[in-house]
């Protein structure tokens, strides 16, 4: 196995899943900058309600981005790790100024809905692979998101 990587696995496929896991560690990182703007910034009726809830989702934003990165050097290479290479790389965008309850809400399952579809594309790759471990991240990720979007839209929903 010549062109295996320590953990056993084709370094072409290895450097491919990482370019996509650093696609991926960029949107998560303007993410977590969005929910800790929306954390910070909400007012209103619901402002209890979203404050705790921002909270607790960029915590674990902040889970997967270390995730993230050390599958990235796993499989052998560096994480992207400068603001401006996230904002070249993201297609989530910064958020300013939101205080709008609705408004972050369905900022939020924007966001989701580009982490799904890169966490399915990264997940089609390591199954081609072979690559379990990430392989299992992403399809932990995208079970958990899943669920997150069927809440926050219901959320948005009027009565």
């Amino acid at each position: 196995m010549e062109k295996a990587s320590l953990i056993g696995l084709d370094l072409r496929q290895s450097q491919i899943l990482s370019e996509e896991l650093n696609i991926l560690l960029a949107n998560y990182q303007l993410f977590y900058m969005n929910l800790r703007g929306f954390h910070w910034n909400i007012k209103g009726e619901k402002f209890f309600e979203l404050h705790a809830k921002f909270e607790e989702l960029y915590n674990d934003v902040q889970l997967k981005i270390d995730e993230i990165a050390e599958r990235i050097l796993t499989l052998g290479f560096v994480p992207e790790h400068t603001f401006s290479d996230y904002q070249k790389k993201s297609e989530i965008k910064e958020a300013k100024n939101v205080i709008e309850g609705t408004e972050a809400v369905s900022l939020i399952l924007q966001a989701f809905k580009i982490l799904l579809v890169e966490e399915r594309k990264i997940l089609k790759i390591a199954s081609e692979a072979e690559d379990e471990g990430t392989n299992s991240l992403m399809s932990d990720y995208i079970k958990q998101k899943e669920k997150q979007v069927w809440m926050f839209s219901a959320y948005l929903q009027k009565k």
